[in-house]
């Protein structure tokens, strides 16, 4: 059998969690009372964006150790599977690097890793084509080969409400933070294809960016309707009420999926973002 492992910061749905053979190494999150909590599910989201929107520092989110893969891998040898790993984008965090050294550990394990290159759910949609192309026959080499061109067409973008969380985060410079913190100015950002969070666009007030933002899905190569597109939203779903009706009844596209943003990238996104994940024509 071939196993498929990725990290949190995936936001796997509770669906996605219980597929066959899909593994889930959790990254933490630590408070600034020093208290830490695993996103493997035991704080519910809504329950992290609550508790974060109270907190007067941002909390610090941490790679999972290689001694986690390294337990993952090992099992899956002495179960004599092989193994694709699909990680968080490296220049986003060290999860990827830390993937490679639990693999060079653990002698003649079978274990093919991919940078996705991008986080959440655009993650996600490459662990969802890695089972789908597990129950086509492909070996765990031929699947990761796949991802490895899939990735390159895999767009995220969004509206946050301030860039204040990116910045403090260290995902931002401060200087981009402060031009697209003025006042009543929305942020649009984009995750594309080199694996950087840019702020791309903004507007004025969230009817503004929300135009901005579906500019960006144009300008990003648009929607390839065979692998459908997924609605992110951080701590308000009904915000993604508009780009649902903006996809569904201007662009005519129908297969889409909801999913909320989990604590690990929530911690640097803050509340009120919303955004769409796709995957761009051919």
């Amino acid at each position: 059998m071939i196993r498929i492992v990725t990290d949190s910061a995936a936001d796997l749905t509770k669906n996605e969690l219980y597929l066959p053979g899909v593994y889930v190494v959790p990254m933490t999150v630590t408070f600034a009372d020093g208290t830490g909590v695993e996103d493997d599910g035991s704080m519910t989201r809504d329950e992290y964006f609550t508790r974060l929107a109270g907190e007067s520092k941002l909390p610090r989110t941490s790679q999972p150790s290689p001694e986690s893969f390294m337990k993952a891998f090992r099992d899956a040898q002495e179960a004599g599977d092989e193994v694709v790993v699909i990680t968080i984008s490296q220049t986003l965090s060290g999860t990827w690097q830390c993937a490679k050294l639990a693999a060079a550990e653990v002698e003649d394990a079978q274990v093919y890793i991919v940078d996705s290159r991008t986080a959440t759910q655009g993650e996600a949609l490459l662990v969802r084509e890695a089972v789908r192309l597990r129950t086509e026959g492909l070996s765990a080499a031929e699947i990761a080969e796949e991802l490895e061109h899939l990735k390159e067409r895999v767009r995220i973008t969004a509206i946050v409400d301030s860039l204040h969380h990116l910045q403090k985060g260290g995902r931002l410079p401060k200087a981009v933070a402060l031009v697209g913190g003025a006042l009543g100015i929305k942020p649009v950002l984009a995750l594309r294809e080199d694996g950087e969070i840019k702020m791309v666009d903004k507007g004025r007030g969230r009817p503004g960016a929300l135009v901005a933002m579906f500019k960006q899905i144009d300008k990003l190569g648009g929607v390839d309707p065979r692998y459908g597109y997924t609605l992110l939203y951080s701590d308000d779903r009904q915000l993604a009420a508009p780009v649902h009706h903006y996809m569904h009844e201007t662009l005519h596209l129908t297969g889409g999926r909801v999913a909320q943003i989990g604590p690990t990238i929530g911690t640097h996104i803050g509340p009120r973002a919303v955004g769409v994940v796709f995957v761009t024509k051919e």
